[in-house]
């Protein structure tokens, strides 16, 4: 397939960049893994954040945003998203997504979440937002007729002899051989592919979220940023001990609505811990909930909010209150077990205000992205406005790209790892590399991963590799940013944000206010670099050909 620009996924980030991208005339092709509203937006319960209330202003939610980041946000993009951000939720509502609005006044409500001081946060269904908005994407993507590419995985970028982006091979799952890959030609390529949830046992992201736009990213040659800072949402139902996979969030918007974080015996222990009590950015929330656990040798603590009564539960979290009932737990009579599990990457693709990757043509936003937004800790509710606006920026860039050449055959080949390896290394990641971590947990996490590696190499050299499919590929790409995110876990010797080292408890500014930045070698090394500054360094683009591709037939 030809194209102007391939955008990889279909999420906010994603269709809002192939929407713009279309309406600036550039003929646009989106691939997503499942189906157009499978992505990780649809599962956003609590809302999208924006200055768009009385008395709030750009400026105070810069501010939330910077105290959450703990150090590490880059003011310029945090700025530029605070002050496009309401002009880009309007155009939201004008492609037809329909926010939760006052019956009296018609305006849009709001409410709060963790780390912000206002009401800022605009819902829709109560707490089904993320649901809402990927309706009416989907809805503008197909009454406007763009070519999509459903049930696609995304593998690796093509460059040309420049090292130009040059679009990118996918196998259509279902369709032509079992291994077969296809290929969209393009000179601009957007990842928004969304998270890496999966690389740990339990989690709020669906089961598509396993860090294949950071993976191919690396093997092309980008480089990647911050990778250690993934957030543990604090609230999530506590299903069992030994619970795997996605597992239903509850929205901190309920906190926002007035709920209580209680221990067995009914203390709230979220007071005097911070200003905020309950609503504290979640990084804080998640440590104090993990604390309590430890001291008391309990797996959950508790989200009590029988005050709400039958009513607000039913017309404001709908979606929630069905969850829990489903799980055999009735919040308007009783309080919900809650735990922190995996939820969010702040890290990402490093890119430059633009979207724009290290590598020409390659762009990157959304989840996927680490625009320097997020800093060390995001703020409840910046991610789906974060992929708005840096998808909207992005359009505005691509429509000035040059023409690449004719995609080379890539480097080096990886053997891919069999299936099975992907439970395996979510249990080394949880292990080694969950909300606690120290020297020890992650130097074991880093000796297992090797070993799964080397593994799949000498399999390969047996002639026993993986069968090429979406599973083994899946395995692969998992493994690949388990590596980084571990590699830079056992550099950042500092807690910070949702970063959490026990053998170093304390924020060290004068030695750690600086990022992490990895990339991997023409020969397959993986090489992990500390700024020099808090900074985010200038994206500047660099010219090679793809290397450390997984051992797949080429189109």
């Amino acid at each position: 397939m030809e194209a102007d620009v391939v955008v990889v996924g279909s999420g906010v980030a994603g269709l809002t960049a192939a929407l713009r991208c279309a309406a600036r005339g550039l003929s646009t092709v989106v691939v997503t893994k499942a189906r157009l509203d499978d992505g990780s937006t649809r599962w956003a319960q609590g809302g999208i954040a924006a200055a768009l209330g009385e008395g709030d202003t750009p400026a105070q939610h810069l501010d939330d945003t910077l105290v959450a980041g703990a150090g590490l946000c880059d003011e310029e993009a945090v700025l530029a998203l605070v002050t496009e951000g309401p002009g880009a939720v309007r155009r939201l509502i004008e492609t037809g997504a329909r926010f939760d609005t006052d019956p009296a006044s018609g305006e849009i409500e709001l409410t709060r979440e963790g780390g912000h001081h206002r009401r800022r946060i605009a819902h829709a269904g109560g707490d089904a937002t993320g649901a809402e908005i990927s309706r009416a994407l989907v809805d503008a993507v197909r009454s406007q007729g763009l070519r999509t590419v459903e049930n696609a995985l995304v593998l690796d970028l093509l460059t040309d002899a420049e090292g130009r982006t040059a679009g990118l091979t996918l196998h259509v799952m279902g369709e032509g051989q079992h291994d077969g890959v296809g290929a969209v030609h393009a000179p601009v390529v957007v990842l928004a592919t969304g998270g890496m949830g999966q690389v740990f046992s339990a989690t709020t992201n669906p089961p598509v979220s396993t860090g294949d736009g950071v993976a191919l990213a690396l093997r092309a040659g980008a480089e990647v940023s911050d990778l250690e800072f993934v957030q543990f949402h604090p609230t999530v139902l506590f299903l069992g001990a030994g619970s795997e996979g996605q597992q239903p969030l509850v929205s901190e918007a309920v906190r926002g609505e007035g709920a209580h974080l209680v221990d067995a015996d009914g203390v709230r222990f979220m007071l005097g811990q911070h200003e905020l009590a309950e609503l504290a950015p979640r990084d804080i929330v998640a440590k104090a909930i993990t604390r309590r656990m430890q001291e008391q040798g309990t797996e959950h603590m508790y989200l009590d909010a029988r005050h709400f009564g039958a009513a607000m539960w039913e017309q404001r979290f709908p979606t929630i209150l069905a969850a829990c009932r489903a799980h055999g737990i009735d919040p308007v009579t009783e309080p919900i077990p809650v735990a922190p599990a995996a939820h969010y990457a702040s890290g990402g693709v490093r890119t430059d205000l633009h979207g724009r990757t290290t590598v020409p043509g390659l762009y990157a936003c959304g989840e996927v992205a680490c625009t320097g937004v997020h800093g060390a800790n995001r703020l409840a509710s910046n991610s789906l406005l974060e992929g708005l606006v840096f998808a909207e920026r992005i359009a505005a860039d691509v429509a000035e790209r040059p023409a690449s050449g004719p995609p080379v055959e890539g480097g080096e080949r990886v053997p891919l790892l069999a299936p099975e390896a992907r439970r395996e290394i979510q249990r080394i990641m949880t292990h080694g590399a969950g909300v606690i971590r120290t020297a020890t947990s992650l130097d074991d996490a880093a000796d297992a991963l090797e070993a799964l590696s080397l593994d799949a190499a000498h399999d390969a050299d047996e002639a026993k590799p993986a069968e090429p499919g979406v599973h083994s590929w899946e395995a692969t790409n998992l493994l690949l940013v388990s590596r980084v995110l571990v590699d830079a876990a056992r550099e950042r010797t500092e807690t910070r944000g949702c970063h959490w080292r026990e053998d170093h408890p304390d924020r060290d500014d004068a030695d750690w206010r600086r990022h992490l930045v990895a990339r991997l070698t023409p020969d397959r090394r993986l090489v992990v670099r500390r700024t020099a500054s808090a900074a985010f360094p200038p994206v500047t683009p660099t010219t090679r050909t793809p290397t450390d591709a997984p051992r797949e037939p080429q189109p």
